[in-house]
């Protein structure tokens, strides 16, 4: 069996000389009660129909995901690997939100409650927000933490 992959962008800036990171909280009832060690980089698996570039699914996803289309100057972060296994590569990019921004994102259908039959729709995400980066590591994925910290070296912070 093939191993899982899945292609994301870190969004950054940077506010009165301190870093932010730009996170997204997973949507559904999985993730509804949980916060520290949940969120994540925003990302996805590319579509296998059309061989898709790794760099074209991350940019893809972080608009289903966020709703902003992101743009600029993708410096890569190399790749990890969660502990199910799945192989995250990573980009990073500097932005930041527009100013009336609302939160826009892709929806799925999911059996809730388990084996009721009854499905209901979540969406992918249910919040994004900034952290900086001390925060950020608490937040997010303890295997997504090393693309963090290669950020911050790429960045000399």
């Amino acid at each position: 069996m093939a191993k899982k992959i899945s292609a994301g962008l870190i969004m950054y800036r940077i506010r009165d000389s301190v870093l932010e990171i730009f996170l997204a909280h997973p949507g559904g009832p999985y993730f509804f009660k949980k916060d520290e060690g949940s969120w994540s980089i925003p990302k996805g698996e590319p579509d296998d129909d059309d061989g898709e570039e790794l760099l074209v699914t991350a940019i893809r996803e972080f608009k289903e995901e966020t709703g902003i289309t992101p743009f600029g100057d993708f410096k890569p972060l190399g790749s990890i690997t969660q502990k199910g296994g799945k192989v995250v590569h990573a980009w990073a990019f500097e932005g930041d939100l527009p100013r009336d921004y609302v939160h826009e994102c892709n929806f799925f259908e999911e059996e809730w409650p388990p084996h009721s039959g009854e499905y209901k729709e979540f969406p992918e995400v249910d919040k994004v927000s900034f952290y900086s980066v001390e925060e950020a590591k608490k937040k997010v994925k303890a295997a997504q933490i090393p693309l963090i910290e290669r950020l911050e070296e790429l960045l000399n912070c």
